[in-house]
């Protein structure tokens, strides 16, 4: 799954993670302090497990003119309940240096055409 900002400059590119990458754990030490000042970043190891799970997918939108850096993060949460499959987005957050550029929405635009894309329903 992929987004792309067209209409800002400089863009910014969304994809989901693939794999707990030396520069995606980086990212998350650099990232989380930011939403959190209690929340510990993951180890590789437990990024790792949470991008393994079908139930999660991990965002990452990078900044395509500084080299491809990653400048914010969301995680989708997917689950079946009785009633339908839900989605939850958590822990979104956007680099300081990137905010006021559209990365937030890029990250959950992207989110929810995902989560629709698996049966989520969009209210």
């Amino acid at each position: 799954m992929k987004g792309d900002m067209t209409d800002r400059s400089p863009p910014i590119e969304v994809t989901k993670a693939s794999a707990a990458t030396p520069d995606l754990v980086a990212a998350f030490v650099r990232l989380l302090p930011q939403l959190s000042s209690s929340a510990a970043p993951p180890t590789a190891e437990a990024l790792a497990e949470i991008i393994a799970s079908p139930c999660t997918s991990v965002l990452v939108a990078r900044d395509l003119a500084a080299g491809g850096s990653i400048v914010g993060t969301l995680t989708l949460v997917l689950f079946r309940i009785p009633t339908g499959v839900r989605a939850w987005i958590e822990d979104v957050v956007v680099d300081a240096i990137a905010r006021g550029r559209g990365v937030g929405e890029a990250l959950t635009r992207v989110a929810v055409e995902l989560a629709i894309g698996r049966g989520a329903q969009d209210s």
